[in-house]
């Protein structure tokens, strides 16, 4: 081939120094080969490899594809159009996966393979030679060395002999080693350019052979499928360009719109509270008790399904029960450092919980809800309306109407008849039966202007006229079945009857007739109207202890002793007719804004649907204590016979020992008239008991002064 440059193999055996000048330079060039050929050789490598993952990648993709129909997606339904396009796709790209898989098997064969077999076999064998090379030469510059030493004046044959035939040796393998090494030297000057071209040639060849394997593949009928899925892909861009523009413009109407609710208590004039709600949800904070004063704040989100209200922790699937609020009672209350905190309490009451609102708005709107569903107003078909009826009518009741009779007569559906009879309650009374209340003016039954006091004041702090001061127990706790707690006795410990009975405090306001029960209803009215105009939800709850001499309002945590009513003084005691949750009584007492000594006060009360219950238990506590004082005064009858029957026989007693005694001392003293007596002739002087006692004391007193 023209343009080659050779080594001159003949002159090999001459060895001259142009040769080894020569020699180096192809030296140099073969080690320029070598490092180039390995640079390319990692760069085929490259190829190679990046070929095998693609096609393995292709593989897998396909096989994920096929896969696609398997996946359970939450988000995603049985989208056929979807899995059938994929089953598509996935049968093309194995297609193509078999093609990347015969390119790479090509590219193994024809690319790999010869640039390998040069990098490890041409050039490895032009290093070894250029070793052996070297070794041969200086072996025979040894050689070379010894013979030149070879003495002239004593000439050894033998060792003439060998540095010769060692010469001959060494001279004999430089030239066959350098012979060699100069023939693979100009070799290598054609292996380098076919190292070169033959993996170019095969790298070229796998990828027309890959090109047309493809274009076989990819038919007019997959295009026309790529081009539908095109379309079908940009119609879904467009689709998701307008819905992210819509949602762009729906998040900047609701931060506009929400701004003012970012604040977490909002100005409730600018957003007034709904009373109407029988649903709402929402974020709340609530109390959990760690140990006996300590306590931790938990915010999970509550929501009110049905007549129960629902607790869900952030990152839960579903909510659970956190109370059965039909029939439960629900307050607002003062805990600890925490505002806008409010209470529910079970229909039984076994059960309450403390609960805390963000703002203002939602404390009165979770109450009022509350509330409403409490009612069971949710049952309803329009439970919103009925709610905004009830509500109303609260608010329409604070103005007064001639009689609590027409009030509800007003309320009541048209087409129902009532009979205008007297009314069936569990109520009692002391004086004369009830009668009509239309014929009954709203004057004579509340005096007017009267005040109403919506919370208990504790007997520490303010005593009540005719009750704190009667009860004489300040802050003292109490125990509510009479038992003992120390050395004092209870006063009710000998009572038959205990009941307790869970309450709450709706009102207390003074009224001028306590000789009727309508007087009861008038000021359950009054009390319920003042508390929907004020919105007052708060509510003291508290035990109620029904004994046969007293009743006693307990606090169910410290068992202290809030407010105590004599028995004697409750003079009045009725339920309502058709809520049987409000029940009431009057306690007459003395003072009062009346001008009389004695006033009436009308207490008002809500129960767990106890209220028959409760006035059942008061007048059965009446009747006991009627009865126990009959007995009492029969019983103080008796003793009082008994102590002038005893007092009488003192006296006969009495009588009787003066006699004695006046016998005692006049036959003393004619004892003592008798002419000489003695004590030494053996006669005694008889004395009587307070005598003998006399003379002993005597001598005992001289014995003590004769030791002193």
């Amino acid at each position: 081939m023209p343009g080659i440059d050779k080594l001159p193999i003949e002159e090999t055996l001459e060895d001259s120094p142009q040769t080894r000048s020569l020699l180096g330079v192809f030296e140099e060039d073969a080690t320029a080969i070598s490092n180039y050929m390995n640079q390319l050789y990692q760069a085929m490598h490259r190829i190679y490899d990046a070929q095998n993952e693609l096609s393995a990648a292709t593989h897998l993709t396909s096989k994920l594809l096929k896969e696609y129909e398997k996946q359970r997606f939450p988000l995603g339904g049985d989208d056929e159009v979807m899995s059938s396009t994929l089953q598509q796709f996935s049968k093309v790209i194995d297609e193509l996966s078999s093609c990347h898989a015969v390119l790479s098997t090509q590219l193994a064969d024809a690319m790999m393979f010869p640039i390998t077999q040069f990098k490890e076999r041409d050039l490895k064998e032009i290093l070894t030679l250029k070793e052996v090379f070297q070794i041969a030469s200086n072996d025979h510059d040894a050689a070379i060395n010894r013979y030149s030493r070879l003495s002239k004046k004593r000439e050894n044959d033998k060792v003439k002999y060998e540095v010769t035939e060692d010469v001959y040796t060494s001279r004999k393998k430089q030239h066959q080693t350098m012979m060699h090494y100069f023939c693979a030297l100009n070799t290598l000057q054609y292996k380098k350019k076919i190292a070169l071209l033959e993996p170019l040639l095969g790298y070229m060849q796998a990828q027309i052979s890959f090109f047309k394997m493809g274009s076989e593949n990819l038919n007019d009928q997959l295009e026309e499928f790529l081009t539908n899925i095109g379309t079908s892909v940009q119609n879904v861009r467009r689709e998701m360009d307008s819905d992210v523009e819509t949602m762009q413009q729906t998040i900047e109407d609701l931060e506009v719109a929400s701004d003012p609710l970012y604040v977490p208590d909002p100005d409730p004039t600018k957003f007034p509270v709904n009373r109407n709600l029988t649903r709402k949800a929402g974020y709340l904070n609530a109390r959990n008790k760690t140990g006996l004063v300590s306590s931790t704040w938990d915010r999970q989100f509550y929501f009110t399904q049905g007549g129960n209200l629902m607790s869900q922790a952030r990152g839960d699937v579903a909510g659970g029960l956190a109370m059965d609020i039909d029939n439960c009672s629900v307050m607002a209350v003062d805990c600890e450092d925490r505002r806008y905190c409010f209470q529910i309490t079970s229909f039984d009451g076994k059960k309450s919980s403390i609960l805390q609102a963000e703002s203002k708005k939602d404390h009165e709107e979770w109450i009022c809800t509350i509330n409403n569903i409490s009612k069971q107003i949710y049952l309803s078909e329009n439970p919103e309306e009925i709610a905004a009826r009830v509500n109303q009518s609260a608010l329409e009741a604070v103005t007064p109407s001639p009689s609590f009779q027409q009030r509800h007569e007003s309320l009541r559906p048209a087409g129902q008849s009532w009979p205008l009879t007297a009314r069936t309650s569990s109520s009692g009374s002391i004086g004369s039966e009830s009668t009509n209340l239309a014929a009954l003016s709203l004057d004579s039954l509340v005096a007017p202007d009267t005040p109403i006091q919506f919370d208990i004041i504790s007997p520490v702090c303010e005593d009540q006229p005719g009750q704190a001061k009667a009860s004489g127990q300040g802050g003292r706790r109490t125990n509510p079945f009479g038992e003992s707690g120390g050395g004092t006795k209870s006063e009710t410990e000998d009572s038959i009857l205990h009941q307790l009975f869970i309450v709450r405090f709706l009102g207390s306001m003074e009224v001028k007739s306590d000789d009727n029960p309508d007087v009861v209803y008038e000021t359950m009215r009054q009390i319920l109207a003042a508390r929907a105009i004020h919105n007052i939800f708060r509510m003291t709850e508290s035990h109620l202890l029904v004994s046969c001499d007293c009743l006693k309002l307990i606090d169910p945590q410290t068992q202290v002793t809030r407010l105590m009513f004599p028995l004697p003084s409750v003079v009045l005691y009725a339920t309502h007719q058709e809520n049987k949750r409000l029940f009431g009584f009057v306690l007459r007492t003395s003072g009062g804004r009346s001008e009389s000594n004695l006033s009436s006060v009308c207490y008002i009360f809500e129960s767990n649907n106890e209220g028959e219950k409760i006035c059942d238990s008061v007048g059965l506590a009446k009747q006991i204590a009627l009865h126990a004082e009959l007995d009492r005064r029969a019983s103080e009858k008796q003793k009082e016979i008994e102590r002038v029957k005893e007092k009488q026989q003192k006296e006969l007693s009495k009588q009787k020992q003066i006699e004695k005694d006046l016998e005692e001392q006049s036959r003393l003293i004619a004892a003592s008239s008798r002419p000489n007596q003695a004590s030494s002739e053996g006669q005694f002087v008889v004395l009587s008991s307070s005598q003998s006692e006399e003379s002993d004391l005597g001598e005992e007193g001289k014995k003590r002064e004769s030791e002193a």
